[in-house]
Parts: C-alpha cells; structure tokens; sequence
C-alpha cells in the first residue's frame, strides 16, 4: 500500500467542512453533495484510493459482474404473509358515505370496472390523495408517530 495514500486518508478526519468540500471538487471535479461531514470523508477516502489504485482486482470484478448477473433476473418481491391476498378476495371500504369494492387480481387488483397494478393506485383513485393502500382498506394498522 502507498504511504502517501494512507496519509492523505488518515488526514480526512482532522480537516475542517470547508477543506473537505476543496477536496471534494479536486478529486470529482465537482461541486460536494450537502450532506454531512462522516459522508464527505468517507467518499473522499474511497475516492483517493479510487484514483491512486486504478481498478479492481480481477477476482473483484468477475464477483461484481457475477453478482451483477444475479440482480438482472426479475425477482418476485417476498411479502410478509399478512400482506399477501388471494386472487379473488373482494375488500370493501366505505369513503364519504359510498361504499367500495375492490376485487384482488393475480396480476393487480380492480375497482369500479378500472385495473391498477397496486392497492395504493386503488386508494388514491377513490380518495383522490395518497394512500397506504393496506392501510386504506384496514389490512395493515398505520402506525401513529409519537
């Protein structure tokens, strides 16, 4: 490892915000994210390594390119089981007086005649505004911020 690398890494965190944004647009040629002071040293530290080692190892990047491979292959996203509805189910919920219906679907779910890819679409489309769609129709509890 370089000693001189390892010195500008290990000076990071005794600089002051203002020399570390200075940095920051030296070594990325542009302007610093505004973010916090651990985020900037850390980035930088990668950074200069970055620059002062060129790439990565051979054995890195075929475990990137492999892991890479892996992530392209669509992927069901797992629910918990109380999320998970059966096609078929009809869920109800009175709105303003008017009762609604919404029927679950293998690929989405319906309402009033309309598809939608999610319960959220569903909700928002009855009230109009943003909506946990298993919270709109009470499967989930909306949790209260204290």
């Amino acid at each position: 490892m370089n000693i001189g690398v390892i010195r500008r890494v290990a000076a990071l965190p005794g600089l002051s915000v203002s020399e570390l944004k200075a940095m920051w647009r030296t070594y990325n040629e542009a302007e610093p994210p505004p973010f916090n002071r651990a985020f900037l040293v850390s980035r930088l530290a990668y950074r200069i390594q970055e620059l002062a080692y060129d790439s990565l190892s051979e054995k890195a990047e075929k475990r990137l390119e492999r892991i890479a491979a892996e992530n392209d292959a669509p992927q069901e996203r797992k629910r918990p089981p109380g999320e998970r509805l059966l096609t078929g189910t009809r869920l109800t919920r009175e709105w303003k007086g008017v009762q609604h219906s919404c029927v679950v679907l293998d690929d989405g779910f319906e309402c009033q005649g309309r598809r939608f890819k999610s319960l959220s679409a569903v909700a928002n489309f009855i009230t109009g505004s943003k909506w946990n769609g298993l919270v709109f129709f009470g499967l989930k509890k909306q949790e209260i911020l204290k």
